[in-house]
């Protein structure tokens, strides 16, 4: 890891009394990950975190070629899983294919947002560890404000640390 990088760290799920983590949000390593359909914002998005002082780990794809969209997705979100990067962004044409394949990684809680108000909640109630956006769903001006939001938003944890925790258990 670079030493210009500041690792997160925080215990899981929770921090002292059920109160949410203290988590070093300043700078941060990041994977990125979009099929074709999601190509052009995904490289707007990395000019973003490079400027705002964060690492990125780019797992392509590299242009709008049509390429299948499990194969650029699964390892941004299996880095952001193992802890090898902090967040992870994924992007596609909706960004629904990309949420799935995301959450089908034991760890990630990915949240498919297209508002501020999806991309606050689904830090503040849901602690999620990666976005999904779709490219063709929102705005380039108001996809980099959901990022900035997504990235600057804290779990507020309390009562929602416990239903996150309920998240990983499996069923009865």
């Amino acid at each position: 890891m670079s030493p210009f990088v500041c690792s997160v760290f925080f215990a899981w799920p929770c921090g002292i009394d059920g109160q949410a983590p203290i988590r070093d949000t300043a700078t941060m390593k990041i994977a990125l990950g979009s099929d074709h359909a999601g190509y052009a914002y995904k490289e707007a998005v990395k000019r973003l975190l490079l400027e705002l002082g964060h690492e990125v780990q780019d797992f392509g794809t590299d242009s709008d070629a049509p390429v299948d969209y499990p194969v650029y997705i699964r390892p941004a979100a299996e880095a952001a899983a193992s802890g090898a990067c902090d967040r992870a962004i994924v992007f596609g044409g909706s960004g629904n294919g990309e949420a799935i394949v995301a959450n089908k990684v034991r760890g990630i809680r990915c949240a498919l947002c297209w508002s501020h108000d999806t991309a606050r909640l689904s830090r503040e109630h849901n602690d999620a560890n990666t976005l999904s956006i779709g490219q063709r769903q929102i705005s380039e001006a108001l996809c980099l404000e959901i990022v900035r939001i997504w990235l600057d938003t804290p779990f507020v944890g309390g009562r929602h640390a416990a239903r996150i925790a309920q998240i990983e258990q499996p069923l009865q």
